[in-house]
């Protein structure tokens, strides 16, 4: 994560939430739409998730039934055991897990059920979605913690 974009990236972001916010709010969104796909992939091919795992660390996805039933069938335990073992019901109702970090995050920043993940996990950070431009406080958040997140809105931002 050495290059000027990145340098000092957390710093950035939290300057720069009511820029982000503004554009969020006020944008063509079809034009950005399509330009999510290319940031996205070059986010990516500058940052690499294994050095920061940041997501892991301080936040946890939902885990919804389906998420459930297939990580519970990788780990061989009953659906209820995993639940009990890994999982409480946040203010919204959903899963997820007890603590941070997440009990599948290796101390090589590596996830044990990669494969398998929710798929929220699948899906973080939304940087090829329209979730970036829908839900803009969930976007505001990401970018304070995720690198990724953050780059594709100063592309975004600068592109205007």
């Amino acid at each position: 994560m050495d290059q000027p974009i990145l340098q000092h990236w957390e710093k950035r972001s939290k300057e720069r939430q009511k820029i982000y916010r503004r554009f969020l709010e006020n944008n063509q969104k079809s034009k950005v739409y399509s330009q999510l796909p290319a940031l996205h992939e070059e986010a990516f091919s500058k940052i690499d998730c294994l050095q920061c795992a940041a997501c892991c660390k301080n936040y946890s996805p939902r885990f919804k039934t389906p998420d459930i039933k297939r990580i519970s069938k990788t780990l061989k335990v009953k659906e209820s055991q995993f639940i009990d073992t890994y999982l409480r019901i946040d203010p919204e109702g959903d899963y997820v897990v007890k603590g941070t970090p997440c009990p599948f995050l290796g101390s090589d920043n590596r996830c044990s059920i990669y494969e398998d993940r929710p798929s929220d996990c699948r899906r973080f950070p939304y940087t090829d979605e329209d979730v970036l431009m829908k839900r803009i406080q969930l976007t505001l958040k990401n970018s304070s913690f995720c690198p990724a997140v953050y780059y594709v809105l100063e592309k975004l931002t600068a592109m205007k």
